[in-house]
């Protein structure tokens, strides 16, 4: 495994940051919060009283009084479930799914059947302490020293913008304190593998607070790969997060936070099958590649609050950089490989290919915004946001002649180790602005209208870097079906824009019912495919790729209640939905020019509800359940045999059981009994569902003890090991879901 050139002692120097503190003794929200917690939160959550407070709808608000379907995931709550990456709160929550595949950049999130693909803007806002992540491959990290997650469904564009339309994700890291804390927690599971996380807080000045958090994570990996004898997917991740808060006086703060994460693990171990279902191959890859990303953050927010408004400026700095090198089709050993065969009349004739791609994302944000005083009847905010993106990458294909396989950057490769076959690479230069406004008026105790206005404009420029000598295939197809021809240094422009509303209106008939209903717009950006891709596809019967790829828009009518019952010991919340969405994406590779390429399907109908119920019968005992549909129709595509077909890559149903038990074992230490249970529903995958996966059932199991400052767990996720696969591509590509995985941990606060 290659070093992160960091080492576990200087790990422990930094100390940095843990996920949670220890639960607290009088057992705060232990499940998804889906309601209010009917015991006493933990100081460090935030709560008011025995409530949950929200922030998704850009204000602070009681959970069951937020006119929006959300899951809440409080600090106990993460502490209790282990939550350490997003796969994990997502398996917690309703209509929400996480498709992991190729790659760590490769993510895709889908909120009530909105979906997402490869080189595609995400579907989903996730917002990290008020600054909006800038590309899809940001959002697949270990997660350390968080706050509260809360999980926003349904279409928000009209509070955050392009590519909130199928929900937002917002995640709130733990401030500086106001004394001097800090906490260390190790662990082992069955990689064999071994984490740190640390953490430290405090005051510097009376004006002055810090923190500091970080994790450190290496694992020889879960997946075996009998052929090289190793484990296909070994991890080794090193995170770290610094924060300084500044009370300038006069109602003026300034909050100065600066994040990094380096990741080194692999990717691209895929095998070939007709059938998603198939789980029997092993990872035979020969080459074992490198996935190595590096991820950037600094961001500062100013903040001036008066008794009449608060005005907040925000400016951040991203930087992402991947780099993955691999296996290429059909991802078995080089003598047995299809292009390895002489016989076989394969492109690259008699040898096999590897393959090896990389992104170099640079961002500058800023958003200025005005709001009213908080708790007053007239809730009024307006601003503007820009965010300026310089985005490279390239792909390329090398001729496998035993020797490895090595990385390629932005110029094709003279290695004649692994002499390049192909190469492709674009760079964008993307500049996208925003204004918007939401008005919210409390016209009594019972009764509450909102509406919300956002304008978004994103500018796309496309320019050709791929040197003209390696253009050449790609034109030649083009001319056989006489498409336009690329160029180095060829640019292609184009703007995208749209207005998102949004009005919802919410009836409290009492203090333990909100009933709402509202409606929202969600918009998405298009892009560029490979210049001549529209024509080469209609040739090749592949309906639904052009030159350029369309935006999106998402129309949701919902309606929902949320309640209490018995006390507040029970909790019923539901929502019902249903979205019109156009030109959804899906993702194409095609083998007549080897480029990788978004379709567009035109009209969408996606249907559906949710359910969820909390029960605490007695303080130390917790059951949750929780039940999301969602029914997808395409209603209009190009060639008629698609349509009435579910679109890809949308899972039919979702299914939570959870239950959890806190005894308090002697007058010191408490115990910790958990499990949780999640069916995700048939999944399919492409416009004429070839293929579909049949439901998948994981169970994940948490117990152990801990006392005054100190804690020990043991945990299994899929305890039964259930095999599946997590993604099927068109072509037959299948990417194996993580196996079972168990081990323990031991935390120290002080």
């Amino acid at each position: 495994m290659r070093t992160l050139g960091t080492t576990f002692a200087s790990v422990l120097a930094v100390a940095a940051a843990t996920t949670a503190p220890a639960y607290a003794q009088d057992s705060a929200t232990t499940a998804p919060a889906y309601a209010q917690d009917s015991a006493t939160p933990d100081s460090d959550e935030q709560a008011s009283g025995n409530e949950i407070i929200v922030t998704a709808l850009r204000r602070d608000e009681s959970l069951q009084d937020t006119a929006a379907a959300i899951t809440a995931f409080t600090s106990q709550t993460i502490e209790n479930a282990g939550i350490e990456r997003p796969a994990d709160f997502i398996e917690l929550t309703s209509n929400v799914n996480l498709v992991e595949t190729q790659n760590a950049g490769n993510a895709f999130i889908i909120i009530r059947g909105i979906t997402q693909a490869r080189n595609s803007e995400p579907s989903v806002s996730v917002v990290v302490d008020g600054v909006q992540q800038v590309n899809p491959a940001q959002f697949n990290q270990d997660m350390f020293d968080i706050q509260q997650i809360e999980v926003l469904k349904g279409p928000q564009g009209a509070l955050y913008g392009r590519n909130a339309i199928g929900g937002a994700i917002i995640i709130t890291t733990k401030q500086p304190s106001d004394f001097f804390e800090g906490k260390v927690k190790v662990g082992i599971d069955n990689g064999f593998g071994y984490s740190i996380n640390a953490g430290v807080s405090g005051p510097v000045s009376d004006s002055v607070k810090f923190r500091v958090a970080g994790i450190y994570k290496d694992t020889n990996g879960y997946i075996r790969n009998p052929y090289l004898g190793e484990d296909a997917d070994p991890y080794e991740d090193f995170s770290l997060r610094g924060n300084l808060l500044f009370d300038l006086g006069g109602g003026l703060e300034f909050d100065l936070r600066a994040s990094m994460d380096q990741l080194r693990t692999q990717g691209f171990y895929y095998n070939i099958v007709a059938d998603v279902n198939d789980t029997s191959l092993p990872v035979r890859v020969n080459n074992a590649g490198q996935n190595d990303r590096d991820i950037y953050n600094v961001s500062g927010k100013l903040s001036y609050e008066t008794d009449s408004f608060t005005v907040t400026s925000i400016t951040s700095y991203d930087t992402v950089r991947e780099i993955i090198t691999g296996d290429a089709f059909d991802f078995l050993p080089r003598d047995e490989a299809f292009c390895a065969q002489a016989s076989d009349p394969c492109f690259s004739g008699s040898n096999d290919l590897n393959q090896s791609q990389f992104l170099d994302v640079k961002a500058l944000s800023q958003e200025l915004r005005f709001e009213s005083p908080a708790n007053q009847d007239l809730f009024w905010m307006f601003g503007g946001y820009l965010i300026d993106t310089n985005r490279f990458i390239s792909t390329g294909n090398m001729l496998d002649l035993g020797q490895g396989v090595f990385p390629v950057y932005r110029e094709p490769t003279t290695n004649p180790a692994n002499p390049q076959y192909s190469f492709l690479s674009d760079r964008q230069d993307n500049f996208a602005w925003s204004i918007f406004a939401n008005l919210g008026y409390q016209f009594s105790d019972a009764l509450r209208v909102d509406a919300s206005l956002r304008y978004d404009h994103d500018r796309r420029k496309n320019t050709t870097k791929t040197p003209d000598a390696w253009l050449g295939y790609i034109n030649y197809i083009a001319s056989l079906f006489n498409a336009p021809l690329s160029a180095f240094g060829d640019v292609r422009t184009k703007k995208f824009d749209d207005w998102q509303p949004k009005i919802s209106l919410t009836y409290k008939p009492t203090t333990d019912v909100t009933l709402y209903g509202g409606y929202s717009r969600g918009f998405r950006s298009g892009g560029f495919n490979q210049t001549g891709v529209g024509v080469v596809a209609a040739s090749n019967g592949v309906v639904g790729v052009n030159d350029i790829f369309e935006a999106e828009t998402a129309d949701t009518f919902e309606a929902g209640f949320k309640s209490q019952f018995l006390d507040r010991k029970l909790t019923l919340n539901g929502a019902v939905y249903t979205t019109k969405s156009e030109n959804s994406y899906f993702f194409v590779y095609l083998y007549a020019n080897s480029t990788q390429n978004l379709g567009n399907v035109p009209e969408v109908r996606l249907k559906g509800f949710e359910l969820e119920a909390n029960y605490r019968p007695v303080d130390d005992v917790q059951f949750n359940v929780a039940w999301g549909v969602t029914d997808s129709e395409i209603k209009k595509f190009d060639d008629p045999a698609a349509i009435g077909n579910e679109a890809p890559v949308i899972s039919r149903s979702t299914l939570n059981l959870g239950a959890q038990f806190t005894p308090d074992l002697t007058d010191d230490i408490e115990g910790l009994f958990r499990v949780d249970y999640r069916r995700t529903g048939r999944t399919w995958w492409d416009v004429y569902n070839s293929t579909v996966r049949e439901p998948v059932e994981v169970v994940d199991v948490r117990a152990g003890i801990k006392g005054n400052g100190w804690s020990i767990h043991g945990f299994a996720t899929n305890l039964f090991n259930e095999k599946y696969n997590a993604e099927f591509s068109p072509g037959g590509f299948v990417f194996k879901a993580r196996p079972r995985r168990y081990g323990l941990d031991i935390g120290y606060e002080f």
